[in-house]
């Protein structure tokens, strides 16, 4: 049958079919290589990029962990990591180290290191160490070892513990020792002390010992303490004896003492004893408070009593006042 028989023009179209199969599989395995490529490529991009982005970040950390390493090693503190450093660097630690273990000796630390120490800086560090010692002999330190003073440096501070010995015995302070006065020191001390203790006793301050002054100083002491109790009642002051005043100091307190209350009593205080205003002070007054009184009840501000007004004052204050 003709149907069933291979056509002469089916075998051309099969192979053109091929053909056209065969091309657009390559056409499809080529865009797939090219995707692949681009997308390799997008990904070394990224990639190229994030690093980029990302070293001066890394960079900064690493500068900033190594200047934090630098400054303890210069410090001398223990997290200090010295295979970090540069040969620079070591040298400067080196010599940041040195300079402490120099102030550490300078300064008597038990940290200091002398074997550590050049010969100038152990030379100038003897003689800091001889001065220290010299200052604290002549301060009256405990730490003053006087068998390291040369013979001229222990008179000296033999004479400048004597001269503060005698000061001290003067002035009645500080640790006097009288044994260590000489007999001329000792007539010195007394008569200081006396002058002391009269001018404690016209003061009324201090140690004063009526028993020790002079016909003298007792006369100027006993004037010292009448003015002083004539000031103290002239001031209304509570160490005040009336009985002491003088005629005239009596009157000028009694005068203070009536002005301070005449003050007291104007300005509304609780002090104020009106039984020892004059009449004439006690008229004023009345007509200051009434003038006040008035005003405040016409203005509304202030305390106000209305029964103090007269008839005509109340006239003039407005109902709803």
């Amino acid at each position: 049958m003709d149907w069933l028989e291979p056509h002469a023009g089916s075998s051309q179209i099969n192979k053109s079919m091929e053909l056209d199969l065969s091309s657009l599989m390559e056409q499809i395995f080529q865009k797939a290589d090219n995707m692949k490529a681009s997308l390799w490529k997008y990904l070394w991009a990224q990639a190229a990029c994030l690093s980029l982005c990302l070293s001066p970040i890394l960079a900064f950390a690493q500068s900033s962990e190594g200047a934090q390493n630098l400054e303890a090693c210069n410090a001398g503190r223990e997290s200090c990591d010295q295979s970090k450093l540069s040969a620079a660097q070591l040298a400067d630690a080196a010599l940041a180290a040195h300079g402490r273990n120099v102030a550490n000796c300078r300064n008597g630390y038990d940290s200091c290191d002398r074997s550590k120490l050049s010969e100038p800086e152990t030379i100038a560090l003897a003689l800091a160490d001889h001065q220290r010692n010299v200052t604290d002999c002549n301060d009256g330190m405990q730490s003053c070892d006087r068998s390291k003073l040369t013979p001229s440096e222990a008179r000296a501070v033999a004479v400048a513990e004597q001269q503060s010995n005698l000061a001290a015995c003067k002035d009645g302070a500080g640790a006097c020792d009288r044994s260590k006065l000489t007999p001329a020191e000792t007539e010195e001390v007394n008569i200081a002390r006396r002058k002391l203790n009269a001018t404690d006793c016209e003061n009324g301050a201090g140690l004063c010992n009526h028993a020790e002054l002079t016909a003298s100083q007792t006369k100027d002491t006993t004037a010292a303490e009448l003015q002083r109790n004539a000031q103290n009642c002239n001031n209304g002051w509570t160490e005040c004896d009336h009985s002491k005043l003088t005629p005239l100091q009596a009157k000028q307190t009694t005068y203070s003492e009536h002005q301070r209350n005449l003050a007291a009593c104007k300005d509304g205080q609780e002090t104020c004893d009106y039984t020892k205003l004059t009449v004439s002070e006690a008229k004023t007054l009345a007509d200051a408070e009434h003038k006040r009184n008035y005003a405040a009840c016409l203005k509304g501000y202030g305390y106000c009593d209305p029964s103090r007004l007269t008839v005509d004052e109340a006239r003039t204050i407005h109902p709803s006042n």
